[in-house]
């Protein structure tokens, strides 16, 4: 049987570009899922006046084609200003590792999503949003499908975490089905509220626990 990788992807594979967590990153985003075998965090530093990726790194939990892509998808972003690294699709990150397996196709366009997450992540803080959505409970739900349940490995929307999600003249208030002694609290309340409060009419998001 024909190996499946390239070495483009096996050389990114064992030697990945840009890999870890960045301190204070301007941006973030997360896509996937470690229950489904694959995740990426990517994290950007942008210059605020040129609009410029001066710096991007990655994580990932998964298989080769997912660390390979999410690597390469780095070394295309960077030296981009946010309107090009929007442009870059998944066939041009498989085409830059020389190809991947059909099976293996949905990596690519998990690491695209995790970069455009990253960007979408920058310009909703910065005010760079033309086209403004207002904030209901629909999108809120949408925004929780990104934060992880850790006990699972899902988000908290799929293993119903959230019992109640209501949004109020700008006030966001989320209930969930963990005490607030939970190991995992503290870490869930925080990555809730970064994706939250970014939005652009937001004023507060609230957490609260079953006790």
């Amino acid at each position: 049987m024909t190996f499946p990788y390239t070495k483009e992807v096996l050389e990114h594979f064992r030697n990945p570009r840009n890999v870890g967590k960045m301190e204070d990153p301007d941006g973030k985003g997360l896509e996937g899922s470690a229950a489904c075998g694959d995740m990426v965090a990517v994290y950007l530093k942008v210059n605020p006046d040129t609009l410029v990726i001066e710096d991007i790194s990655f994580e990932s939990y998964g298989c080769a084609s997912n660390i390979a892509t999410a690597s390469v998808i780095t070394e295309l972003a960077k030296g981009k200003t946010l309107e090009e690294a929007k442009k870059i699709t998944w066939k041009e990150a498989a085409n830059a590792l020389g190809g991947l397996p059909p099976v293996k196709a949905h990596c690519s366009v998990l690491a695209v999503e995790g970069l455009r997450s990253a960007i979408r992540d920058y310009e909703e803080k910065h005010g760079m949003v033309v086209e403004k959505e207002a904030t209901t409970t629909e999108v809120v739900s949408k925004r929780l499908k990104h934060v992880m349940n850790p006990m699972a490995g899902l988000d908290i929307i799929r293993t119903e975490l959230v019992l109640k999600v209501v949004v109020e003249e700008g006030n966001v208030r989320i209930v969930l089905d963990i005490p607030s002694t939970h190991q995992f609290a503290a870490a869930i309340k925080e990555d809730i509220v970064d994706k939250l409060e970014s939005l652009w009419d937001v004023e507060s998001v609230t957490v609260d626990f079953i006790s």
